[in-house]
């Protein structure tokens, strides 16, 4: 993914039962790109010694914040799944919360908790320059879309994505299987760069749903967009999310472990990148912000 900075205006302004448990598809979705396409891999190593390179550089060539267009695709089967500008525009600013470390519940219990200096804001000019809301809406057929990216294209019953290097793709849809989002990390096609998210879970309104209807699923699945993995790594304690300053750990955790250890260490259960409810999350620390970063450079 090579996203250029625009200067855009920032605007700041139910047929799943729900699941005890936090569900990313990601690695899975992850997993089925690296069979389909046999050269991602390749790009991805490529963009991992990048990013370790500038991790090394003190030298940095982009500096201050960045800024990242959105466009929020609705993809609506009923009335519900529709959901409202209101409850677009409270994700939004959960994500410039979380992301700028101004969340309410930020806690000095991990000093190396950071603001990422990343925003995001709704774009007001679409790929043909014409003014936007930054917000589609799509009315499908389709009941619960999967992880297959069939959201994403038109002859699919979902909504195309717009220039991948001009705006981050969000969908909003009805996923289904317990999915609550998921995103396609960096080096992937294109067409289907972005991520994907329940409305029961996006925002802090509307059809947003406890105990995700804080806006967190979101948080978590930019992180990955932003090339981050989960905080245990997806593995035991041999195997590392790529960032220094994150406890290591050998499983997820739900709900809020907050005395949990493994691997020897207190697991960092309040990292947007476990799979705690949302009401327990509330820190990216300064080596996910430095990954994430990386990218821009």
């Amino acid at each position: 993914m090579k996203l250029k900075l625009l200067l855009l205006v920032c605007l700041f302004v139910s047929s799943l039962t729900i699941q005890a448990q936090r569900n990313c598809g990601s690695m899975d979705h992850l997993h089925n790109l690296l069979e389909k396409d046999p050269g991602l891999e390749k790009r991805m190593q490529s963009i991992e010694r990048a990013t370790q390179q500038f991790i090394n550089n003190p030298q940095k060539a982009v500096n201050g914040i960045i800024t990242i267009p959105v466009v929020v695709h609705v993809v609506y089967r009923t009335s519900t799944e529709n959901i409202s500008t209101a409850q677009v525009n409270s994700q939004i600013a959960i994500l410039n919360e979380d992301f700028r470390r101004l969340n309410s519940d930020a806690t000095s219990q991990w000093p190396q908790a950071a603001d990422s200096e990343i925003e995001f804001c709704l774009a007001t000019v679409d790929p043909n320059g014409n003014s936007t809301t930054g917000i589609t809406r799509t009315s499908t057929t389709v009941t619960a879309h999967g992880t297959n990216d069939s959201v994403k294209f038109n002859s699919s019953g979902g909504k195309d994505a717009w220039p991948a290097g001009d705006y981050l793709n969000i969908w909003v849809c009805n996923i289904g299987g317990g999915i609550l989002g998921y995103a396609q990390f960096p080096g992937g096609p294109a067409n289907t760069d972005g991520v994907v998210n329940g409305h029961q879970y996006f925002g802090n309104t509307g059809t947003a749903t406890a105990p995700f209807n804080l806006g967190r699923t979101l948080t978590h699945e930019v992180g990955h967009y932003l090339n981050l993995r989960h905080i245990w790594g997806d593995g035991n304690c041999n195997v590392d999310d790529f960032v220094s300053d994150t406890p290591t750990s050998d499983a997820p955790n739900y709900g809020c472990a907050s005395t949990h250890q493994s691997c020897s260490s207190l697991d960092m259960v309040q990292n947007y990148m476990d799979y705690s409810d949302d009401a327990c999350m509330n820190l990216y620390t300064s080596g996910q912000k430095t990954r994430m970063r990386a990218l821009f450079d």
